[in-house]
C-alpha cells in the first residue's frame, strides 16, 4: 500500500471519518506480502529478517523491510534486538497481530480449497 494512502486512512482514523471498519482491517492487511508474513510469524513463531528472506526468495530486501516497518507501525509486528555480536534481531507477532491471525487462517484456507477447485 502506498505510503499516501496509508496516511490518509490513519489521518481519517484519527478524526474518526472513516467509511468503515473493513476499510481499516485491509489498511492493515493490504501489501503483496504482509498476509503471508503474518502467517508464517503467526503459526510458525518468531523468525530473523534473514529467516524470512528465504521463506519468499522473490521478494527484496527492501520490500520485506518495508512490509515489517508497515506492519510494527500498525502494531501488528514487532521487533526484537539482542544484545550481542553479530547482532540478533527478531520478528514476532504483538499479542494485538494474534488476534488478526484467525482473519489470516481464514484467507489461507479459503485460498487452499479454491486452488483445489480450480485445479483441471
Amino acid at each position: 500500500m502506498s505510503d499516501t494512502l496509508r496516511k490518509e486512512i490513519k489521518e481519517r482514523i484519527l478524526k474518526q471519518d472513516y467509511h468503515c471498519e473493513k476499510e481499516l482491517t485491509l489498511s492493515v492487511l493490504s501489501g503483496k506480502w504482509k498476509v503471508v508474513i503474518l502467517w508464517h510469524l503467526g503459526v510458525e513463531g518468531p523468525h530473523r529478517f534473514s529467516e524470512l528472506q528465504r521463506l519468499f526468495p522473490k521478494i527484496s530486501h527492501k520490500m520485506l523491510t518495508n512490509q515489517l516497518r508497515e506492519l510494527m507501525e500498525d502494531e501488528i509486528v514487532e521487533r526484537e534486538v539482542f544484545p550481542e555480536v553479530p547482532p540478533k534481531v527478531v520478528y514476532s507477532m504483538t499479542e494485538l497481530g494474534m488476534t488478526i491471525l484467525p482473519i489470516v487462517e481464514m484467507m489461507y484456507d479459503w485460498g487452499k480449497k479454491r486452488m483445489e477447485q480450480l485445479k483441471p
